[in-house]
């Protein structure tokens, strides 16, 4: 069975939401710090860590 990324990104933060109930400005500064950093110069080092 194969999950398409988005679909499970969106379940794990449906869920996350849910059951740990963070302030909104939480939510919206992990997504902004994330754009962010997937746009600085840090993005390679992130991207060969994660891989």
């Amino acid at each position: 069975m194969q999950v398409p990324l988005w679909f499970a990104l969106l379940a794990v933060g449906y869920l996350g939401v849910k059951l740990i109930r963070p302030p909104w400005w939480l939510i919206a500064v992990l997504l902004l710090g994330g754009f962010l950093l997937a746009d600085s110069v840090l993005a390679p080092v992130i991207d060969t860590a994660v891989k």
